[in-house]
């Protein structure tokens, strides 16, 4: 199953099209149930999504491929080493389990500083330890590896990939990586369910874009193929993908996206695309 469950939902009022605010505890375990009777198997959570490790640990993950995430280091921070087996630690006692599959740096970045040499001395030494599987980054865009790979081994690597920000594959990278031997795991397939809306509910600040959104909606209903279908089967269709991660707010959507996987969708046009990053990041936003 290539469908990884991202869980900034179980912590965070989180996503543009987010109209529940944070899961519940009684339908993040409906949720978590749903997912493994159906095959997925790896949960996506970090250390910045407010109490989703919490929450996530009270459930209990036992059994699941957990990957989890460092907030950025703190300036002027003395200790590199200790601070990162800290931060890990408190990971493992609030989900409840005594290593992780992942540990990824959500600000990596700084390994390209004065702190870089220790981060990355940190990570490895846990990864020896047997406390964490696999170390790397969660990165914003392909860019970033130009200068990562260069200096530390990665293991995983999470980056955004969807029908209209397709830098990952077309800059080499998507391949590069799987050359290297790292698992992929791309983020961000429906930009926070962006671009699952009908025209009439997207909001007016990405009206900009029009020409692109009319596009879209253009080959969706010339195509006959609903949104989730077609944002999943593109990137579902990449060989180099290893896992595709999707926030959901309830076993419900999370059915529905199962069942929209195993349906082939027509390959989307390649000028249904965007390199302009206020589109693209949702920082920007």
């Amino acid at each position: 199953m290539k469908l990884a469950l991202g869980t900034a939902q179980f912590g965070l009022n989180y996503g543009i099209s987010n109209s529940s605010g944070k899961i519940s505890k009684e339908n993040a375990v409906d949720l978590l149930s749903y997912a493994r009777c159906n095959g997925v198997e790896t949960l996506d959570t970090a250390i910045a999504y407010g109490d989703s490790e919490q929450a996530l640990g009270n459930i209990g993950v036992a059994g699941w491929q957990v990957i989890t995430k460092l907030p950025a280091l703190p300036e002027g921070e003395g200790d590199i080493e200790s601070w990162v087996e800290r931060q890990l630690q408190g990971s493992l006692s609030r989900l409840g389990v005594s290593n992780v599959y992942g540990l990824l740096l959500h600000r990596p970045q700084q390994l390209l500083g004065r702190s870089g040499p220790a981060l990355i001395h940190a990570l490895e030494r846990l990864k020896q330890q047997g406390l964490v599987e696999k170390i790397g980054a969660s990165i914003y865009q392909p860019e970033e590896l130009d200068s990562l790979v260069d200096i530390m081994g990665l293991d995983l690597i999470q980056a955004p990939l969807n029908v209209f920000d397709r830098r990952l594959i077309d800059s080499g990278w998507l391949a590069r990586l799987k050359d290297q031997g790292a698992e992929v795991h791309v983020r961000s397939v429906f930009m926070q369910g962006l671009l699952l809306m009908p025209a009439t509910v997207r909001p007016e600040k990405f009206m900009r874009w029009q020409k692109l959104w009319a596009e879209w909606d253009s080959w969706l209903a010339l195509s006959k193929v609903d949104p989730v279908t077609a944002c999943l089967g593109f990137v579902l269709s990449e060989p180099c993908v290893d896992k595709v991660i999707v926030g959901v707010e309830s076993a419900m959507q999370l059915e529905t996206i199962i069942k929209a996987s195993a349906v082939m969708s027509p390959k989307v046009p390649a000028s249904i695309s965007s390199l302009d990053i206020d589109l693209l990041n949702p920082a920007r936003w």
